[in-house]
């Protein structure tokens, strides 16, 4: 019986992120491609491997038998094939990074072109949500998250700022109207333009000061998913809707220009900064190892400076 490699991996990508759609926008190709390609595997072995239903897509017997001996040799087979990366003259191959919308908007831009045009036969591929996912199985190599938010037995690499801060912002014209806040509490009486995750949280509001530190959780006319609504909240604030709290560096060409305002300054907190992070378990690809020097040169470079 010959098998198309490609069903394998396709059955693999669906059984591990859960459905076609998800492994299909992890893979970058098309849900009724993968869907196509295990119904030809399923016709091969000549037993269900998933089980489908309208919600969710979860292995068989059979297909949970099947995946824990075929995805470590479909690891190995990836090895295998890496390894003839390392006597090119310089690494090939595509690299998939699973990443915050902060971390795109605020870390990568002064990354990505020159690792780029230092490695021009490396494909990088950016998958850029808020969702708190498994990097391997969402298909990626590796991902950046917060301090707060990475997982065990990860290997975690400093990559941008290390420190930055949360800013609260108005424009001039709201706080002429409606005063100055003087302490975080005082923002219970404001129009606030609030962010909330896909997991429908919605974090409070953190400010220090002096050892202090106070969490506030204030209303407002407009809620936001913190991602890719995130500029429209910003838009509000400087239209004079409300205020906005969010990454300082998000927030600096609007203060600088004088379109926002800050508000609390003395109380805007600081926290460490992003990392990269990635399995330590398996042989690294030469694609993710040239990212990962990449960023360790930047890094001492920038400490340097």
């Amino acid at each position: 019986m010959k098998i198309d490699l490609n069903d394998l991996e396709a059955f693999v990508s669906v059984a591990r992120a859960g459905g076609f759609r998800e492994a299909a926008r992890a893979r970058g190709g098309s849900a009724s491609a993968l869907s196509e390609a295990v119904r030809r595997l399923e016709t091969q072995v000549g037993v269900r491997l998933l089980n489908r239903t309208t919600r969710s897509v979860a292995p068989t017997e059979a297909g949970e038998g099947l995946l824990s001996r075929l995805a470590p040799a479909l690891s190995e087979v990836e090895s295998a094939i890496d390894a003839v990366n390392g006597f090119r003259d310089r690494p090939a191959g595509t690299l998939k990074l699973n990443v915050p919308m902060a971390a795109a908007r605020l870390v990568l831009p002064a990354i990505v072109p020159p690792f780029l045009a230092a490695y021009p036969e490396i494909r990088l591929e950016i998958l850029a949500e808020e969702n708190f996912v498994d990097v391997l199985a969402a298909g990626c190599d590796a991902g950046i998250r917060y301090d707060e938010r990475l997982e065990q037995d990860m290997i975690a690499v400093p990559i941008g700022p290390r420190v930055q801060r949360f800013a609260a912002a108005a424009s001039p014209a709201y706080l002429d109207r409606h005063g100055r806040p003087a302490h975080p509490r005082d923002l219970m009486a404001h129009a606030c333009l609030r962010g909330r995750f896909p997991e429908r949280a919605m974090p409070p509001w953190e400010f220090e000061r002096d050892g202090e530190t106070l969490l506030v959780d204030p209303s407002g006319p407009l809620v936001v998913s913190i991602g890719g609504a995130v500029d429209l909240a910003v838009d509000a604030a400087v239209a004079g809707t409300g205020i906005v709290y969010l990454f300082e560096d998000w927030l600096r060409a609007h203060l600088n220009s004088g379109a926002l305002e800050p508000v609390l300054e003395a109380w805007w907190p600081s926290f460490s900064g992003p990392f990269l992070y990635y399995p330590g378990r398996r042989l690294m690809p030469a694609p993710l190892k040239a990212f990962v020097e990449f960023v360790k040169a930047s890094g001492a470079a920038a400490a340097t400076v």
